[in-house]
């Protein structure tokens, strides 16, 4: 990963700083992180293991719990020789730190095992949720998603729009740190002039995200896939906001759902930031859901997307034909 010299360089800067721990910006195998931390003498994680402890601090909900816990295991699968006494870096349970100090002698067959059953329970929570968006598709409701990089303020934007409609009772968790949301957090959302749609909350992106947590994530993003509409949110203070534009852009095509009708809407507006570069042939919209600033603004955009194609109708249906009004009143439902 390094060379002898460079390590040597570590060792003496992590002395002089008194670090007690030393975070590589990269992927290391069990073997480079067990001959960095006896080289240097100080705890040594790297950015997978960073981000797993972060999900596994965040996550509340069961799917949320497991789909960590997936990643973790295979995160640690190909670790298993040469990774020794470091795995206890990841603490103990499951929704707290990791795996856990047992799990040290777990061996490939247990791990493979637990990995089998908890992609079964998350297939049997795919299906219930499958049952969930079928009812929607029924009943007509469009689906608007919010997506982007982490910490970009998509739960403050959805609490402003719940506000905004009289349902401030339904916040979700809103908190300015990285992952803040891991669950799939959905909200019913009733315009003035008696339309309806639902806000869905995902997941923040960040760059070089691992791939073992993009294949957990996925039956969780996969709502992001069926959604009528994206906001994509921008951290419009963010000096390089350019990059997380280009990180969410490509795990959105590496989910299927890059060429989506979409809204680009730059946060944070009421903060410093430099001149905004609007996307040609996209609806963009600056605002502040802190402040409320472009609110309105994207409200009406929603609606002109969602709903602009709409016309109201008067039907005239004969006694004869009363299979007519009985479709009408299913698809309603």
């Amino acid at each position: 990963m390094i060379g002898k010299g460079k390590v040597e360089e570590l060792a003496q800067m992590a002395q002089a700083m008194e670090a007690d721990l030393i975070i590589f910006n990269d992927e290391l195998s069990g073997m480079q992180l067990r001959n960095l931390e006896e080289a240097t003498g100080v705890r040594v994680i790297d950015r997978t293991i960073l981000i797993l402890d972060i999900f596994a601090a965040r996550a509340t909900s069961r799917e949320g719990k497991l789909q960590v816990e997936l990643a973790q295991l295979k995160y640690r699968l190909p670790r298993l020789t040469g990774f020794g006494r470091s795995l206890s870096r990841l603490g103990g349970g499951i929704g707290t730190r990791g795996p856990g100090e047992k799990k040290l002698e777990t061996d490939r067959r247990h791990i493979e095992r637990r990995m089998y059953d908890i992609r079964e329970e998350l297939r049997q929570l795919k299906s219930t949720r499958g049952t969930q968006r079928a009812r929607r598709q029924k009943s007509s409701v469009p689906v608007v998603a919010l997506v982007g990089y982490t910490n970009a303020g998509k739960s403050a934007i959805m609490n402003r729009i719940l506000a905004m409609t009289g349902r401030e009772e339904k916040n979700v968790f809103e908190e300015d740190m990285l992952f803040a949301t891991l669950d799939v957090q959905q909200r019913g959302v009733d315009l003035q002039n008696g339309r309806r749609f639902v806000l869905i909350d995902t997941v923040g992106f960040v760059s070089k995200l691992p791939h073992s947590l993009i294949e957990a994530f996925k039956a969780t993003l996969e709502e992001v896939v069926y959604a009528d509409l994206l906001l994509h949110v921008v951290d419009a203070s963010y000096e390089n906001h350019d990059f997380h534009i280009a990180v969410t852009e490509r795990v959105m095509k590496e989910l299927g759902a890059g060429g989506k009708d979409k809204i680009m809407v730059f946060n944070k507006c009421d903060l410093p930031h430099e001149q905004i570069i609007m996307e040609p042939g996209t609806e963009n919209i600056e605002l502040s859901a802190r402040t409320g600033q472009g609110m309105n603004q994207l409200l009406k955009a929603i609606e002109d997307k969602l709903f602009s194609g709409r016309i109201k109708a008067k039907l005239l249906i004969p006694f004869s034909r009363g299979e007519i009004a009985s479709y009408r009143s299913e698809e309603r439902r």
